[in-house]
């Protein structure tokens, strides 16, 4: 497994809970500032849980040498977000050369509660 730590994740709260080939899952014990005004999981986090899940997931199966960027995300928030611990899991559908396609899901402890797919540029580390 790569040693991959994101400072913005941590940053939030958020924690990389499994990472494997083509697979990722990223927790996150809801705090008040994940907040928005009527007491739901602001959009915002649940948006970057779910990219940041998806990136690891693209990440997960890559060469040394190479990583990763997000091209597009399209997130489906299907219920709101109300109890204290989300789960995104991610999972690479395809892989190409130069791009990984991704399905990311978060739960609110055993309900749904959004979906997203995600397209991941694949380039070197090196920007060449």
């Amino acid at each position: 497994m790569r040693n991959i730590k994101f400072p913005f994740l941590e940053h939030i709260g958020a924690e990389l809970t499994a990472f494997e080939s083509g697979s990722a899952e990223v927790e996150l014990h809801v705090k008040p500032y994940h907040l928005q005004h009527m007491g739901f999981v602001h959009g915002g986090v649940i948006s970057t849980l779910m990219d940041n899940t998806g990136w690891y997931a693209a990440v997960s199966n890559l060469e040394e040498g190479c990583t990763a960027v997000t091209m597009e995300i399209k997130v489906n928030y299907l219920k709101p977000a109300s109890g204290k611990h989300l789960l995104a899991s991610a999972t690479v559908k395809r892989k190409g050369q130069k791009v990984s396609f991704v399905t990311i899901e978060l739960l609110d402890g055993d309900q749904l509660v959004a979906y997203a797919t995600g397209t991941y540029a694949i380039l070197s580390e090196t920007g060449a």
